[in-house]
């Protein structure tokens, strides 16, 4: 056989031997970009740890209804560590927390600073419809809220949590506003300092933003989520009574992590 031959021989068995392939469908195909999964970390405080979801696991108080737990199992979402704890505060989570963090991290959560103002204290308080000592709950509350301590405290955290994680989203939650609107001033007037609450963590989470324009950190409001489920509402999502009052339900949480999800 001719080399020019030959070579025309070779050429369509090579062609045919494709055509093969290609009809039964066992053509290697390119792999699909494999979508990044977000290492995951969980900071804060009883709202965080899922406290009010019940089957607790150690003295955290972490419960797998929280939503950290809810988080890690969405397609995507790898919770590394889950720090999370009970009566947390803004302090604690600079002292005891912040080593869950690393370089690696790629998405953190952090609900903090209610118990700083004592609003699970402030609301059981005001619950009983004792003006004075609602009254001076309130008070010690504000003296922290309005004198710009919490503020200071917030920022001091926010700004610790981006030097542990320097290359995570951080998304800070806010919380419900625990109580149907009511004819209680008592009742109203902790509804108003949850709102200030929230006010204050959202503004200095856009004032992290500001100051740090390549970071990634952003507030999550709930408190929309909760209207018509707070205490007094027919289809509650907060608890009233027992060690796990004023904190959500396992429904409560499931409304949590999908405020976040949203924003993932």
């Amino acid at each position: 056989m001719r080399p020019q031959t030959r070579f025309l021989s070779s050429a369509l068995a090579v062609v045919l031997t494709v055509s093969a392939v290609v009809a039964a469908g066992v053509l290697p195909a390119s792999a699909a970009p494999t979508a990044p999964v977000n290492k995951y970390v969980a900071l804060g405080d009883s709202y965080a740890a899922g406290q009010g979801g019940g089957g607790y696991t150690g003295s955290c108080l972490q419960s797998p209804n929280g939503y950290p737990a809810l988080l890690d199992a969405v397609k995507g979402t790898n919770l590394l560590r889950n720090v999370s704890c009970s009566s947390a505060t803004t302090i604690d989570v600079i002292s005891t927390q912040l080593s869950a963090l690393n370089r690696g991290t790629t998405l953190v959560t952090l609900t903090v600073g209610g118990n700083d103002l004592n609003v699970a204290g402030v609301a059981a308080a005001c619950a009983t419809a004792d003006v004075a000592t609602c009254g001076a709950a309130i008070s010690s509350a504000g003296a922290l809220l309005y004198s710009g301590e919490l503020q200071a405290r917030l920022a001091a955290t926010y700004a610790q949590v981006a030097v542990a994680a320097p290359n995570a989203r951080v998304i800070v939650t806010g919380y419900p506003i625990l109580f149907a609107p009511s004819a209680n001033p008592l009742i109203n007037q902790v509804n108003s300092a949850t709102v200030s609450l929230n006010q204050t963590i959202q503004g200095v989470v856009a004032q992290a933003q500001a100051a740090r324009p390549n970071a990634s950190i952003g507030y999550v409001d709930v408190s929309a989520a909760f209207v018509g489920h707070a205490i007094g509402d027919a289809d509650s999502w907060v608890n009233f009574a027992g060690p796990d009052a004023f904190h959500p339900t396992p429904a409560g949480y499931q409304a949590y992590a999908a405020a976040i999800r949203a924003v993932l």
